[in-house]
């Protein structure tokens, strides 16, 4: 049984980001018990992981659970990546860090900002394996974002997103 309540931001059916993880779909909203308490749960499904989790409606604002970018917000964080790139010559465990901690952010625009960066630094030399990682989930979480977003097909918002990063 399903339950919706006035404490619920989001509802059965909404897409949301969870920070990351990336887009996820409320299949279900659930009172359970936990600790001698009921507990309402978002209950999400992960597409990009093929994972279902649960969250606290009361942690889900405080774990940066948001609603999918209007396609205003989305135009913009496309239109940043394009726009000058200023390298940073930091030690790749400090800026490995650096871009973990913008996409811990959950915002689009955190999250473009490190496919911009990661992207720009592997073009002067080859990153390492941890970055890799952190650029081609970002690159994933920020497709799968502007796709919602903008109701295209994924394939074409990576194609926007390359073409701005080779501008």
């Amino acid at each position: 049984m399903s339950l919706t309540t006035e404490n619920t931001t989001f509802s059965i059916g909404e897409h949301v980001v969870y920070p990351l993880q990336g887009v996820g779909i409320i299949q279900e909203i659930e009172e359970r018990d936990f600790k001698g308490k009921k507990v309402l749960y978002y209950i999400i499904f992960l597409d990009i992981t093929d994972m279902t989790v649960m969250i606290p409606v009361n942690k889900a604002k405080e774990l940066g659970i948001r609603a999918i970018v209007t396609p205003k917000e989305a135009k913009e964080a496309l239109d940043s990546i394009s726009s000058t790139y200023e390298p940073v010559s930091i030690d790749w465990k400090l800026r490995y860090q650096m871009n973990l901690d913008l996409l811990k952010q959950g915002t689009v625009t955190s999250i473009a900002s490190v496919v911009q960066a990661l992207y720009h630094r592997s073009k002067v030399k080859e990153l390492p394996v941890q970055e890799r990682k952190l650029f081609d989930s970002a690159l994933k979480i920020l497709i799968d974002e502007m796709s919602f977003s903008f109701k295209k097909d994924k394939k074409e918002i990576e194609e926007m997103i390359f073409s701005r990063l080779e501008t």
